[in-house]
């Protein structure tokens, strides 16, 4: 086959399939036109664009690579920076429409304008490879420029980019920040290599010059900017990416969030959506981690101290203390957290963990029948065996919990010796001397209460060595603290009115002594006579009696320290947390309550304050009668009559009517009812979370017995054992001389190189796991949309090959077209010649 029947059959071939496929581009369907809006308002962008500069942004709106290229080669006059109606640049189309061919054709100009814009826009859409190509302009060789929004870079009067949805970004957005609320991992490890950070808004009452003049300019603006910066911190792309401890700084950043939510009312939810986002992202790398390695990475980030012994890893579980701290409940109540704390809780004794509930008690009565000889043994010999497991954390709290039960029982005891007599009047036994005092068989302490007040002076020591290891803050930040220094508060004070009871008691009997054979003829004084009488002549403000019911009060408050060693039971632990947040609830209404049972009370004594006498009972007649009649009116408990008069001022009598049954309605029916509702809603909410809530209360108990101090319970930690007095002669001694304190170094600088080995790991394994989730998800209307113009632009690429490819083929064909003429001219001076030579052969 010749060459003329080859290019004739590839003409025809080429034809008949592109006929239908492929239309020339002048006969080629018109775009659909896009719904417009009114056009009044982009009448100054479109009346300005002239029919090249119009073509050219369809150009690369729809990827025509072709045209674009050839506008910029054969138009050096054209004006790249042209906008449509709606303020798009060429290189913004391109960008928003994902033509990466043509968006690097733009790139070329060094006069291009609003790449800022640009890059915002391609971070906003997720497309990496033209967030690549943009960054490579020389317009972004200085890293200044990716930490300041397009708005402080550029000063074209439009300078905002649009998304997809026609709104506009913020002028405090950069790169940085958008490209972290996009949650773009790669985006962010590209601008975080290029130098872009995204700067820690200050304080919010911070007064510098900057601070005050964006406020007093636009406090909005000031405001919306501090949450779009915290919205990028608070990124999990950004925490995980630009933190050596991103554990460490998402607790602190929640926490901070926490506190900007209670500051900033306008924003609560804001803020706290954002330090819950923290909260998960700290979660989520725990999750993820498949060894005790791993887990104690997050929670101390000292791994090879942790290996070494598990004692170090209890001082050593600094995150796990600011995730109590901050309550990052789930991150606690993690499973791999617990099963952390579950090995430290039985220290030296795994064996028990698998023991029935039995076996525990059992093992909690023989360490309170036994605890004077194990509190010696430890006193005696610490490091010994038995030393050791009085030590761990099981084992101390065991001897706490029975000191304490201890001591209830003692308080119980002391009521007893009470009950062999209650009478009123004083009386004579056979022990008693002729001259004693009957304020002397009272006034004595008891050997009971001896034992008494040195369990309180062992819990007073031992809140002092607390106060002393902690920081004040932090330990009033504790509400069982502040309930222990109350009861200690109480019982210090009930026993030093006692003490003065005491002394004036024996003062007198002093003074009867010395004068009992004179004064057997004759009366005592008054003063000492005082402490002959019986108690129900005594003065109301005697220290005795103001001893005794401050004790009361002691008591009361110390049997409901029981609920603080309840969260260690699965069963009681939710119990306890529902009642210590109806307490909450309780504060919160007592604000309303106060004020509605304070108005009436008022109302009604100064409306029967002058009826003393002329009514049924003596309520509302003072201010003491109107609380008593109004509080126990809440239970039901009050009269009907205590409003009735016996004059006939009915008017007042009707008025006292209106204004009691107002009360009860508002009180009984309205207030109370509505607090039970919010007793039952608190109750929802714990038995909702009741797993997470016990085991964050259940660890909160246990991480305060995870410390070395305070091993021997209360009263035995009065006697200082050998070691702590060793341990304190030689500290004063380095004191003394001056000497520098030799602390033991663990390879620090191979435990930090280790530990952030781990953490990049866990890192990585957080980054695939997000984008394996975010590939799984469904396609979505932005991803047809990007199919779409991925059709188009292989439309126009397709359009230009069949183009080029005509030019090659009306090249061929008039090649073709020469060798047929010289084939033809040939063949006929041929044909000429063989009719000469015939001719001249007949001739």
């Amino acid at each position: 086959m010749d060459i003329s029947t080859q290019v004739c059959l590839l003409v025809f071939r080429w034809s008949s399939e592109d006929r239908d496929m492929m239309p020339h581009q002048a006969m080629a369907k018109p775009r659909r036109q896009a719904l417009r809006g009114p056009g009044y308002m982009f009448c100054g962008h479109s009346s300005s664009l002239s029919v090249t500069e119009e073509l050219f942004l369809e150009a690369a709106e729809y990827g025509n690579i072709p045209e674009v290229r050839r506008m910029l080669e054969e138009l050096p006059d054209l004006n790249i920076n042209c906008v449509n109606y709606m303020g798009q640049s060429a290189l913004q189309l391109a960008v928003a429409n994902e033509h990466l061919d043509v968006t690097k054709l733009l790139l070329r100009k060094k006069d291009l304008a609003r790449i800022g814009d640009a890059l915002l826009l391609g971070i906003s859409k997720g497309y990496i490879r033209i967030v690549e190509a943009i960054l490579g302009h020389e317009a972004f060789t200085d890293s200044q420029r990716l930490t300041n929004s397009p708005g402080q870079a550029e000063t074209h009067d439009d300078f905002f980019a649009n998304d997809e949805d026609g709104t506009r970004f913020s002028h405090d957005i950069t790169p940085i920040i958008l490209a972290s609320h996009c949650q773009e991992y790669e985006i962010v490890r590209i601008l975080l290599m290029k130098g872009a950070r995204i700067e820690r808004p200050h304080d919010y009452f911070c007064q510098c010059t900057t601070c005050s003049e964006q406020q007093r300019l636009d406090s909005f603006s000031h405001s919306q900017s501090r949450i779009n910066a915290y919205k990028g911190l608070a990124s999990p792309a950004y925490l995980s990416l630009s933190n050596e401890d991103p554990v460490m700084a998402a607790l602190e950043l929640s926490n901070e969030l926490a506190v900007l939510a209670n500051i900033e009312k306008e924003f609560k939810n804001d803020y706290k959506k954002l330090s819950m986002q923290c909260k998960d992202f700290v979660v989520g790398l725990l999750d993820l981690c498949r060894n005790t390695e791993e887990v104690n990475a997050i929670l101390n980030g000292d791994t090879e101290l942790c290996k070494n012994s598990e004692a170090s890893s209890r001082q050593s579980l600094i995150r796990l203390k600011l995730a109590i701290k901050y309550e990052v409940k789930k991150f606690v109540a993690h499973p791999n957290c617990q099963q952390q704390l579950l090995s430290i809780w039985y220290e030296n004794l795994s064996g028990l963990r698998q023991q029935t509930t039995a076996v525990k008690i059992l093992l909690a009565l023989g360490v309170a029948v036994g605890l004077p000889i194990l509190a010696f043994t430890y006193w005696i010999a610490p490091s010994s065996k038995l030393g050791k497991l009085m030590h761990g954390p099981f084992l101390k709290f065991v001897a706490h919990a029975a000191s304490f039960m201890i001591f209830l029982c003692l308080l119980v005891l002391n009521a007893a010796d009470r009950f062999e007599g209650t009478s009123l009047l004083p009386n004579m036994t056979a022990h008693d001397h002729p001259s004693q005092l009957f304020r002397m068989k009272t006034t004595p302490f008891t050997w009971m209460e001896i034992l008494i007040i040195s369990w309180i002076i062992g819990k007073i020591w031992a809140e002092c060595k607390d106060i002393w290891i902690q920081d004040i803050r932090e330990y009033v930040s504790e509400p069982w603290n502040l309930l222990d220094f109350g009861i200690l508060a109480i019982f210090v004070t009930s026993f030093i009115a006692r003490l003065m009871a005491f002394w004036h008691a024996y003062t007198a009997q002093c003074y009867v002594d010395k004068h009992y054979a004179q004064l057997s003829n004759m009366t005592l004084p008054s003063e000492i006579q005082y402490f002959q009488l019986a108690r129900i002549d005594w003065m109301p403000s005697d220290p005795q009696l103001i001893s005794e019911g401050l004790y009361a009060i002691a008591v009361v408050l110390s049997f409901s320290r029981i609920a603080y060693i309840l969260p260690a039971n699965e069963s009681f632990g939710p119990l306890q947390i529902s009642l210590g947040r109806t307490v909450k609830d309780i504060f919160k209404f007592l604000v309303i309550f106060i004020t509605v049972f304070v108005a009436f009370m008022i109302g009604m004594f100064n409306l029967y304050s002058y009826y003393l006498g002329a009514k049924q009972n003596d309520a509302f007649t003072t201010v003491e009668e109107s609380f008593k009649t109004l509080f126990w009116a809440i239970f039901g408990l009050s009269e009907v009559r205590s409003v009735v008069l016996n004059t006939d001022h009915k008017f007042i009598e009707n008025t006292g009517y209106i204004l009691y049954g107002v009360y009860n309605i508002i009180m009984v029916i309205v207030l109370l009812n509505m607090l039970i509702a919010m007793f039952n809603s608190s109750f929802q909410e714990i038995e909702d979370d009741a797993d997470v809530e016990w085991k964050f209360a259940r660890a909160k108990l246990w991480f305060s017995y995870f410390e070395h101090d305070g091993t021997l319970p209360v009263p035995f930690n009065l006697i200082p054992s050998p070691r702590s007095v060793i341990s304190l002669l030689l500290g004063i001694w380095e004191i003394l001389c001056k000497l520098p304190r030799s602390r033991h170094k663990e390879s620090p600088v191979d435990d930090m190189e280790l530990n952030k080995k781990i953490m990049n790991r866990l890192i990585k394994r957080y980054i695939l796991k997000a984008q394996r989730d975010k590939d799984n998800d469904e396609v979505n209307e932005g991803e047809l949309k990007e199919i779409k113009q991925d059709i188009s632009s292989l439309r126009y690429e397709l359009l230009e090959r069949k183009r080029h490819n005509m030019d090659t083929l009306e090249e061929l064909i008039g090649r073709l077209r020469e060798v047929v003429h010289v084939q033809q001219k040939l063949s006929w001076e041929g044909n000429q010649n063989e009719a000469l030579q015939q001719a001249h052969k007949v001739h």
